[in-house]
């Protein structure tokens, strides 16, 4: 399998493979540079043997939660190794500077880390991580990891996932062999990818190494072989309903091929008591954790606002959004834009190279410190710290009535930052907000406590690299 589920959140299987070739190289770095420093006094080095131990561990696994934080793994994809090793070099420095600040507040007694330790360790780990993946990924070859699929139909539906799942970050993690028409259905995919039905399909598939079958047909009623994929099954062969595959591989919901039994039946959308405690728990930590680190940072944007614009000019606009359960309520946000961005009283997307925008409101939209006035919306209930952005109540009207399933998106609290913050540029126009839907009700589906922590890990990503800013 190309993809693990883990908490219900699905995470490619070399993304985690990768991970604890990762660790096993940065902790055998830090032995390795500890080793040089002490080599002249063994006896020393067996004394602070339970420093170094632990030293290495919460050295490694710093590194590895920024490397995370800054899209280390998913940057192969895009940009090749040189990309991938880039972010670790600058996941490595911002981890010297922290390890070095907390050396400085909490002493050295505790923790084995020294500056030419620290310095010895990360040259070895840059050019041992750059051997290992380089290795890693000429032996572990583009298809190591991905899965033969079959394709069981070619109408509507399998169009679908030919045209949706063309990006590299959704193919990561398997080959479509080709789509196998079902008798009376329209054909709607490319010719040359159509493959004749076999008279058996559990010997086609052992025949041609298929280690998966996807049942996207238009209508099951007629001709479904369910003998067939019962056999399959039963051998091994993995048999997933065409809206499930595309989950899985997207990190999405597809809107065109999912019904509400689906819904009812898939597992996922659980919102129940405890979940609401323990995340309204972590809310008012994180919440307020980032107030203590953050009222610095908006003290000085409230300053620049009033330097900019006059002292009389209001630092936060609040506006109208729909809530958990379509309630209304006002979110907070430092102000981005001019006191008459819209004189005519017309609600307006927000547009790229908005000229609305101040040159203060340019820069904190950019790192996402307009938004940090939403602790206070956390604080009080009516936002939590990861969910679907609240949207203004006639956007949410016009969507409401043109795109099916939007109304779900308010089955959970809206939040600061989301999984469709991190999967999908900023949306300007109601075909945007469709795309963004799909992934909402991924995050509805799958939420859990890890998959809030990973969210908060990977929104620096989006902060440093300024993705979906405007």
């Amino acid at each position: 399998m190309a993809h693990i589920r883990v908490f219900k959140h699905y995470v490619h299987l070399p993304f985690i493979v990768l991970g604890f070739i990762d660790f096993a190289v940065l902790m055998s770095c830090f032995y390795v540079s500890a080793f040089f420093l002490f080599f002249t006094d063994a006896g020393l080095f067996i004394k602070y043997w339970d420093q170094v131990v632990y030293s290495a561990l919460f050295y490694t696994l710093l590194i590895q939660l920024i490397m995370i934080a800054t899209g280390v793994y998913e940057a192969q994809i895009e940009e090749g190794l040189s990309g991938m090793m880039l972010r670790s070099i600058l996941s490595i420095i911002i981890a010297i500077a922290m390890l070095s600040f907390f050396v400085y507040v909490s002493g050295d007694t505790l923790w084995y880390f020294t500056k030419g330790q620290l310095s010895l360790a990360s040259v070895l780990a840059v050019f041992s991580v750059g051997i290992f993946r380089a290795l890693f990924f000429l032996f572990a070859n583009e298809g190591f990891f991905k899965r033969r699929v079959v394709v069981l139909g070619a109408g509507e539906r399998a169009r679908n996932l030919a045209t949706d799942l063309t990006a590299p970050l959704d193919r990561k993690g398997f080959d479509i062999i080709g789509y196998i028409p079902m008798v009376d259905e329209q054909v709607k995919v490319d010719e040359h990818c159509l493959l004749p039905m076999p008279s058996n399909i559990q010997q086609y598939a052992e025949d041609n190494r298929i280690e998966e079958i996807v049942v996207a047909v238009d209508d099951r009623r007629k001709t479904l072989p369910l003998d067939d994929l019962l056999n399959c099954k039963m051998e091994g062969i993995n048999v997933i309903d065409g809206s499930s595959f595309y989950e899985r591989e997207s990190k999405k919901v597809p809107l065109e091929l999912i019904q509400p039994s689906w819904m009812i039946f898939s597992d996922g959308f659980n919102v129940g008591s405890f979940n609401a405690l323990v995340r309204r728990s972590f809310d008012i930590f994180a919440s307020l954790l980032l107030l203590v680190v953050s009222w610095p940072l908006m003290l000085i944007t409230i300053v620049c606002i009033k330097l900019e614009e006059g002292l009389k000019a209001p630092v936060i606009y609040s506006q109208e959004r729909v809530g958990l359960n379509g309630r209304s309520f006002f979110v907070h946000k430092f102000r981005s834009m001019r006191v008459d961005a819209e004189k005519k009283g017309e609600a307006i997307w927000a547009q790229k190279n908005d000229s609305r925008v101040t040159r203060v409101g340019e820069f904190i939209r950019k790192v996402r410190i307009d938004e940090l006035p939403q602790i206070f919306n956390v604080l009080v209930g009516d936002m939590s710290f990861v969910g679907p952005r609240p949207e203004r109540p006639v956007f949410v009207n016009q969507l409401n009535e043109n795109i099916p399933y939007y109304s779900e998106r308010h089955r959970v609290k809206p939040g600061i930052t989301g999984w469709a913050q991190l999967c999908f540029a900023y949306a300007d126009s109601e075909e945007d907000s469709r795309e963004k839907l799909q992934y909402d009700l991924y995050y509805i589906k799958n939420q859990s406590l890890l998959l809030d922590i990973l969210i908060l890990i990977q929104t620096v990503e989006v902060v440093l690299f300024k993705k979906g800013s405007r």
